[in-house]
């Protein structure tokens, strides 16, 4: 079994650990990681990027998350620890750790990115928030406890500083699809 399906395992697994155990059952496959894992790895192909780094970062972005390790804010500095650990445990190359591991810290902004596996990662976490709208309500609803009268407002708030946050070449190719979303989803 290659490193790639090795992770993917080990996520799922953490994921049904943090579905059985918290009380929002949130299930960061189907929600988030694989939205996230699908468009990286057609951003890497759009760009050139290296499949496998791409591909291991996207499983791993959130990690600290799933594993409840610190707070919300501080995911990407714990998920980077998180990574090497499952990254170490088989045995892969050190070269290619610290680019996953750049991957996983630098996934929050594509404005940190400072490679090209960085920056499919990190712009595909945010279209994967245009992908699974109702993750959005979820959050909205749930985490944020706003209530229906502002979540417009809040979802536009969203949108615009994710749509600011992307790279300006995907920004570009997404410009489209991203005006659509706001005009069936914002306006009403």
């Amino acid at each position: 079994m290659d490193i790639v399906n090795l992770i993917e395992k080990e996520v799922k697994e953490q994921i049904e650990e943090y579905k059985n155990s918290s009380d929002d059952h949130y299930d960061f496959w189907n929600e988030h990681i694989k939205y996230v894992y699908i468009e990286s790895q057609k951003l890497a192909k759009q760009y050139g990027a290296e499949m496998e780094i791409v591909k291991l970062g996207a499983l791993l972005h959130d990690i600290a998350l799933i594993c409840k390790v610190g707070d919300r804010k501080d995911h990407h500095v714990n998920g980077k620890i998180l990574a090497e650990e499952y990254l170490r445990k088989y045995n892969y190359p050190e070269d290619k750790l610290n680019r996953v591991l750049s991957v996983v810290y630098n996934h929050r902004s594509s404005k940190n990115a400072t490679n090209t596996e960085e920056l499919c990662v990190a712009d595909a976490d945010i279209i994967a928030h245009f992908d699974n709208i109702p993750m959005l309500f979820n959050s909205a609803y749930n985490r944020n406890h706003i209530n229906l009268n502002e979540v417009r407002a809040w979802m536009k708030e969203v949108f615009e500083k994710d749509y600011n946050d992307l790279s300006d070449k995907t920004k570009e190719n997404f410009k489209k699809r991203y005006e659509l979303i706001c005009e069936i989803i914002l306006e009403g």
